[in-house]
């Protein structure tokens, strides 16, 4: 597992309100860290912090924020993996309110070969809690 320095900046990029990084502690790192009272509070915020936790290699925190219908039994990390960066395109809530998407282009490569995943992903709140439910990569 790679660890992550709470001061670092998020691996997801997100940025405060005068164009800096924030930091991992501030961003996606208490939703990692305390998955059980801090939830993420919308699509989005959940949908970055996924992204920092396959870069972090948390299986546990994805496995968790996937929606019981569409879960793997596992997860397995791609060896020598190394994720670049994450661009987020578009964000809405559809209806019912309850659903949202999130469309993102998350770059990574492996072996010196790079790739890029562009996503839909569909994401459902259920019990004040969001969820991953799905994606359409575009």
């Amino acid at each position: 597992m790679k660890l992550a320095s709470t001061a670092s900046a998020c691996p997801c990029g997100r940025l405060d309100a005068r164009q800096k990084p924030l930091a991992f502690a501030q961003c996606c790192g208490q939703y990692l860290d305390d998955f059980a009272a801090t939830p993420a509070p919308d699509a989005q915020s959940l949908m970055r912090s996924r992204y920092s936790a396959f870069v972090l290699e948390r299986a546990d925190y994805l496995l968790a924020t996937w929606h019981v219908l569409t879960r793997p039994a596992a997860l397995n990390f791609a060896p020598g993996r190394k994720w670049l960066g994450l661009q987020v395109r578009s964000q809405r809530l559809l209806v019912p309110p309850e659903y949202a998407e999130v469309e993102f282009v998350a770059r990574c490569s492996t072996a010196g070969r790079a790739m890029r995943l562009h996503e839909r992903s569909r994401f459902i709140c259920e019990g004040g809690r969001w969820f991953y439910l799905n994606g359409d990569q575009l």
